[in-house]
C-alpha cells in the first residue's frame, strides 16, 4: 500500500492542526465570547438610552426596539474595532489585557474575581547584583 501524505517515511505524523484548540470566529472577527460580550454590553447599553426615550415618547416599544438597534450596532462596530485590536496579537490576548486594566484599576475588584497572580510592576528589573572592584584579591 502506498503510504499516506500526512505520515513521513518512520511512520511519525508530519501535519498536527495547531489551531485545533481556537475557538472559531463566528461574526466579524470575534469568537463566540467575544459575540455574547459585545452583545450583552450593547444590550445594556441599548437599555439605557431606551427607557428614556420610551418614557419621553410615551411608548414602551421603544426600550426592545433601542436594544436590538443596539445590539446590531454593538457588534457591527465593536467586531471590527476587536478584529483591528486583536490584528497580529495571540489569542488570549484580549483577555490579559483585560486582566491586566482590573488589576490596575481596580485591584480590589480583582483580588475578588481571583486575579492575584498577574503581575502588574512596572519599572526596571535588577538582579540585585552589584559591581565590585578587586582590590588586590589575587589581581596583579
Amino acid at each position: 500500500m502506498a503510504a499516506s501524505n500526512d505520515t513521513a517515511h518512520d511512520g511519525l505524523v508530519t501535519f498536527l492542526p495547531h489551531r485545533l484548540n481556537r475557538q472559531p470566529v463566528v461574526v466579524r472577527g470575534l469568537t463566540a465570547d467575544e459575540l455574547w460580550i459585545c452583545a450583552g454590553l450593547s444590550a445594556v447599553a441599548g437599555f439605557v438610552v431606551g427607557v428614556p426615550l420610551a418614557w419621553a415618547t410615551h411608548s414602551i416599544a421603544m426600550v426592545p426596539t433601542v436594544v436590538v438597534a443596539g445590539v446590531a450596532l454593538g457588534v457591527f462596530a465593536g467586531g471590527g474595532f476587536l478584529r483591528r485590536q486583536k490584528r497580529g496579537r495571540p489569542d488570549t490576548w484580549l483577555y490579559r489585557q483585560l486582566q491586566w486594566r482590573l488589576a490596575l484599576r481596580h485591584p480590589l475588584m480583582a483580588s475578588w474575581l481571583g486575579e492575584h497572580g498577574l503581575i502588574t510592576r512596572s519599572g526596571r528589573w535588577t538582579t540585585r547584583r552589584t559591581t565590585r572592584r578587586s582590590r588586590g584579591r589575587g589581581a596583579a
